[in-house]
């Protein structure tokens, strides 16, 4: 694991075991061999996601690299979290223009630093020359049949979204030139875009309560699109139970920025009436703001995330969220 940089750069194995190699308690056999060994514990099953993020795709060129760390590992983890998984293992894959040993030390502290915040163990991983990308694969545990799935809601469920979708979406506009937020908005919008927090301890409590779950990683209506179509349902998403946007910024573009900016790595879920109350408690200890934005209706052909006003009408939208192979234009 955590093979040689090619073609052969200077002191490889040097940048390696100074960046990388941390103690792995979790794991019988970390960085070093040609596989990392890992033991889940008993009555538990493995969920597992990668996810790739390129210069001038998901981060621009000149991101602080100490940010992009801490952001590559918590991207993986909020699919756990979605899961309701713990997190336990990361094995990561770095493609680099060259070895500068400034910016793999701003990295791996970012990536370290999310890592023990989270009870993560890096146990391998590979690198090489090339364009700048990052690959993380995350590995976490839940007990046998508990993973929360997308294709579990039912028929009258409540629509919860935690946290406060938007921000990431509208911090990138900004570093974009094409809005100017005020402080301290900006700040917070940002640190939203750049250190998102992967809502692990959530995800966890969600097992016995909710009966479907996905990441805001794409817009909350493209999720909550496949939310629904997963599990065959209408997502009806009522626009007074939304969020309160944030001032500062005009209201079309902080709305837009909610229903269709991606990035936020908050939770959307399903779950019965009947756990409003419970919610309500875990919404406190947490202090994560859970918000019930809708319901879950009949089968329908097809399925799918509907905007609906205050009249009950069908509020018609253009743009869902982010699709990588849309003509939509890049980072770069």
């Amino acid at each position: 694991m955590f093979r040689k940089v090619k073609p052969h750069l200077q002191n490889e194995f040097d940048l390696i075991a100074r960046h990388f190699h941390r103690p792995t308690p979790q794991t019988r056999l970390g960085p070093g061999d040609d596989c990392a060994l890992l033991s889940p514990a008993p009555g538990m099953e493995l969920a597992a996601t990668s996810d790739l993020l390129v210069s001038g795709v998901h981060f621009l060129p000149d991101a602080d690299p100490g940010n992009l760390g801490w952001k590559a590992l918590a991207v993986n983890l909020s699919d756990l979290a979605a899961m309701g998984a713990k997190a336990r293992w990361a094995l990561l894959a770095l493609s680099l223009p060259a070895a500068d040993e400034n910016w793999l030390a701003a990295f791996s502290a970012g990536f370290h630093a999310c890592a023990r915040q989270f009870g993560v163990d890096l146990a391998g991983g590979d690198t090489t020359r090339g364009p700048l990308v990052l690959c993380v694969t995350a590995l976490g545990e839940v007990p046998v049949g508990q993973a929360l799935r997308r294709d579990g809601a039912q028929a009258g469920d409540d629509l919860w979204l935690s946290g406060h979708p938007g921000l990431a979406a509208l911090g990138l506009r900004h570093l974009q030139g094409e809005i100017v937020l005020p402080e301290p908005l900006c700040r917070l919008c940002l640190q939203r875009l750049h250190a998102p927090v992967p809502r692990l301890s959530l995800g966890e409590m969600l097992r016995p309560l909710a009966h479907a779950a996905i990441d805001i990683s794409d817009g909350l209506m493209a999720d909550a699109g496949h939310l629904a179509e997963h599990s065959g349902r209408t997502a009806e998403i009522f626009l007074h139970r939304l969020p309160r946007l944030p001032q500062g910024v005009e209201r079309a573009v902080a709305l837009e920025a909610l229903l269709c900016g991606g990035d936020d790595y908050e939770l959307a879920f399903t779950a019965s009436a009947r756990q409003r109350s419970t919610l309500a408690q875990i919404a406190a200890q947490l202090d994560i703001p859970l918000w019930r934005i809708g319901r879950m209706c009949a089968d329908a052909t097809p399925p799918a995330a509907q905007l609906i006003d205050s009249e009950g009408k069908i509020v018609p939208m253009e743009k869902q969220g982010y699709d990588h192979f849309h003509a939509l234009p890049s980072l770069a």
